[in-house]
């Protein structure tokens, strides 16, 4: 019997019982994704540390909880181990992966565990290895011999994992089993740190394997394939697609799309940005979603507003190419419109409403007494609360454009987003990336975005972060600083 032979049996008894019905299997959780579903996470944590997998490994028997039996997870393990076989060739060792992905593929979620566990803890590095070069190396230091001592040293640590992951990449889909084997792991990651040391392997190869050198930033119009266009309702995060119309209107000729494309994942943009093309820095989402909008004007549009940027791979966490997609569309879209001058994003505040509902009554301490009185007038209440704040704001929307309420709302905001900081870092995930790209905060949008979804994040608020190209780098290095940059605007608004 040849190897193809033996690996693929070996690996097609692992599922004794015939899984001919993959949809029940793929339905399946782990004990684990359970508990937490049910609110005892304590019982999922108690579940998953049950036993090691090199304790299972040498059993007889399975617990209770447990999804291979000690037997097909040696078998399991066989499979991967062949697959890094030193005596096979690269291409013997992708066919081995094909199998096991086959075999994963219709594999239930809890089975699918044991091997991420596997490949987590049982392909390490050699702990002696890696000992007896780290002392070498630190001997060698200030010495001729420091070069070859860092480069044993830098092998040693090369886990055996790196080497199984590179083998599935052989095979066509092998690098999408991967992100998507990283994305369906990712939930469990809190639950279960055992897992930690095979997603930071994936996540140290991945920002390799795609790093914006070896991407491919692609127009995305009406005229594209439908399948692709198909991906835009599917993967927009930001602003929903609602029908074909609204995903034309996005598509329009005052508008582009962008996306990064990668040779192992054709036809998927990894990330995408919508651009309106306008004749000022826009203030409020709702005209730009407008299916029945007439298109603006090209010859008067000085500014490009990103509207939307959508990531798409969500096993692709961590892996960074946001920053350089806005770059290399603002230099895309300075070849085609000379005219265009400003380059600002309209961007929603989805952490800002949860922030504020725990912070409302430490701002309402930092008025002075007389804003607070006021206020609480407004309100009919004294002295007024945070409760009473909370509920005012509750309807954005119907507040007057002089409330006092109102023009509280948007000093939190400013504060939020100016000054809201934990380790250095904004504290809302769209103004990090902004603003970790050299945007600045630039100004406010009162009722920018009154959907259901816009109220919920951020009491309908929106903001402009502006790309002034002159200034990216002074911004970083303000941020780098612990101070936000922002305009003077925002900087009024502080409490």
């Amino acid at each position: 019997m040849n190897s193809d032979n033996w690996i693929g049996r070996n690996v097609s008894r692992l599922l004794p019982t015939a899984v001919s019905k993959p949809k029940q299997a793929d339905a399946q959780e782990l004990p684990a994704q359970a508990a937490i579903k049910s609110g005892t996470k304590t019982a999922a944590k108690d579940t998953l540390a049950a036993r090691s997998i090199q304790v299972r490994l040498e059993a007889t028997l399975r617990q209770e909880g447990e999804a291979l039996s000690p037997r097909l997870l040696r078998r399991c393990l066989e499979a991967l181990q062949a697959i890094v076989d030193p005596r096979v060739s690269e291409i013997e060792g992708g066919r081995r992966a094909m199998d096991v992905a086959a075999w994963y593929a219709i594999a239930p979620l809890d089975q699918r565990c044991d091997m991420w566990l596997l490949m987590s803890e049982i392909f390490v590095a050699d702990v002696q290895k890696t000992k007896e070069a780290q002392v070498r190396f630190a001997a060698a230091v200030g010495t001729p011999d420091e070069a070859v001592a860092e480069v044993h040293y830098r092998r040693a640590t090369v886990s055996p994992r790196r080497r199984l992951l590179q083998r599935f990449s052989v095979y066509p889909e092998g690098v999408r089993f991967l992100v998507d084997m990283r994305a369906e792991m990712l939930p469990f990651l809190k639950a279960d740190k055992r897992l930690m040391a095979l997603d930071v392997e994936l996540e140290y190869m991945f920002s390799t394997w795609f790093d914006v050198g070896f991407l491919d930033l692609r127009r995305i119009s009406w005229d594209s394939p439908a399948s692709l266009i198909e991906k835009l309702i599917q993967y927009e995060a930001v602003h929903d697609i609602k029908s074909w119309a609204d995903v034309k209107n996005r598509l329009d000729s005052d508008r582009r799309c962008y996306g990064f494309f990668h040779a192992r994942l054709p036809g998927v943009p990894l990330i995408f940005v919508e651009v309106a093309l306008v004749d000022e820095m826009a203030d409020d989402i709702m005209p730009l979603l407008d299916e029945h909008a007439a298109a603006s004007d090209l010859d008067k549009a000085i500014t490009a507003i990103f509207y939307s940027i959508s990531n798409t791979q969500p096993g692709l966490r961590g892996v960074s190419f946001g920053d350089s997609l806005i770059k290399r569309v603002v230099e895309t879209l300075k070849e085609e419109f000379p005219k265009l001058k400003v380059f600002a994003t309209l961007s929603p505040i989805p952490g800002f409403r949860s922030w504020l509902g725990k912070n409302a009554a430490d701002l309402l301490d930092q008025l002075a007494d007389k804003e607070r009185k006021a206020l609480g007038q407004e309100l009919a209440v004294e002295p007024v609360t945070s409760a009473n704040f909370l509920a005012a704001i509750e309807s954005p929307l119907a507040l007057p454009e002089k409330s006092l309420a109102r023009q509280l709302l948007l000093q939190c905001a400013a504060h939020y987003l100016g000054q809201g900081l934990k380790d250095g870092k904004p504290l809302d995930a769209v103004a990090r990336f902004h603003l970790g790209n050299g945007a600045r905060v630039e100004r406010l949008n009162w009722a920018a975005d009154p959907s259901p979804k816009g109220l919920k994040q951020a009491h309908g608020l929106m903001v402009n972060y502006l790309y002034d190209l002159k200034r990216l780098d002074k911004h970083r290095a303000l941020l780098a600083q612990g101070k936000v940059p922002v305009s003077t605007g925002i900087q009024d608004l502080y409490i």
